[in-house]
């Protein structure tokens, strides 16, 4: 079975998802497929760029921006070949145990105050046009992907306005079969069709939208940026790792303040729209019970990731269902269908001509 990554070659900014097979002599590795350079790359030359319980991401020497995301878990083929999180200590033994700690709580305090304050501060400075401006870009080098349809488009907009939808704010459909949803500057919001094939019903897409949209109010997914490149997002020309931006943003994980915000804003939206939270609730119950079936981590992996699971979040949405409230569905029958044939229709349409 072909184990696909996501790859940045560094220059053109798009992002490619090609497959990794090591070579002959077991001391490099190739990539084939989706117009990927096929190397070959040793993989003494890959630095570790992340780990977490759902990513394993890699840079490589000398290559600037090059970057490949393992989907899901490498085979053991390619992963006892992997480099290892680097370890660091031997200065702790040079330096004292106890002066070192006292050292590293006084930067930890620093770093924490550094991480906390600044950030938003320096995403609210941000001009509009500015963030408009990369938010475009992002959503440009998704756009080979994109799904339009007249009735589809339609419906999208009917929804968007029954949750105050504000200005400025552009909703997208992308064909990926990924459960995601993700905000980007500039009021850009994606959708991906894998989370609207998977959801029960108009209502959980309505709830996830409503969150996407809080973070969109918020500005949370520039003031994740900034914590993940710094000022080097401005200084160093952000259309250069345009790619590299909104994958970040595809893994970024939300502190629990902002995923709080982005959920009670939510809530207030299906509320004002008079559609039922109850839905939105059992998706992520939904949600969080798959990811323990065996076989499910590749699909889920990237909403749970940047959405991480909770049963205070479920909690949150079911206790805010009104007893009594005649609730609305968040779409009509033919608006939901036209939503959900939206990519299959497009790639339809792609095929004729």
């Amino acid at each position: 079975m072909e184990t696909r990554v996501w790859h940045y070659d560094g220059k053109s900014g798009e992002r490619r998802m090609p497959a990794i097979l090591p070579a002959a002599d077991e001391r490099h590795f190739r990539l084939e497929g989706d117009g990927a350079e096929p190397g070959p790359y040793a993989f003494a030359d890959l630095t570790p760029h992340g780990t977490s319980h759902h990513e394993r991401a890699f840079g490589l020497k000398g290559r600037p921006g090059w970057r490949i995301t393992f989907l899901e878990f490498p085979p053991s083929e390619i992963a006892v070949h992997l480099p290892k999180p680097a370890r660091y200590g031997a200065w702790i033994d040079r330096f004292g145990l106890w002066r070192s700690a006292g050292v590293l709580a006084i930067l930890a305090a620093l770093a924490v105050g550094f991480t906390l304050k600044l950030p938003p501060l320096i995403a609210r400075m941000i001009p509009q046009s500015v963030e408009q401006r990369m938010g475009r870009l992002i959503v440009g080098n998704l756009g080979g992907s994109a799904c339009t349809t007249p009735q589809g488009e339609a419906a999208l907009k009917a929804l968007a306005t029954r949750l105050h939808q504000k200005d400025g704010v552009t909703i997208h459909v992308v064909q990926a079969p990924m459960i995601n949803a993700v905000a980007l500057p500039g009021g850009q919001v994606v959708l991906f069709d894998g989370l609207i094939q998977s959801a029960k019903s108009p209502d959980e897409v309505a709830g996830v939208l409503g969150h996407e949209l809080g973070h969109v109010a918020h500005r949370d997914g520039m003031e994740s940026l900034i914590r993940q490149y710094g000022l080097n997002l401005l200084l160093g020309g952000f259309d250069r790792n345009v790619g590299g931006y909104g994958n970040a943003l595809l893994n970024a994980r939300y502190s629990r303040k902002a995923e709080a915000g982005a959920d009670d804003y939510a809530i207030g939206q299906l509320t004002a729209a008079n559609i039922s939270p109850r839905p939105t609730a059992a998706l992520f119950a939904r949600l969080a019970k798959e990811d323990e079936v065996p076989g499910n981590a590749g699909r889920l992996l990237n909403y749970l990731s940047s959405h991480p699971m909770s049963s205070s979040r479920e909690q949150h949405f079911a206790a805010s269902v009104k007893p009594g409230v005649a609730y609305t569905p968040a779409m009509t029958p033919a608006q939901w269908q036209a939503l959900r044939t939206m990519c299959s229709a497009t790639a339809a349409r792609a095929t004729v001509r």
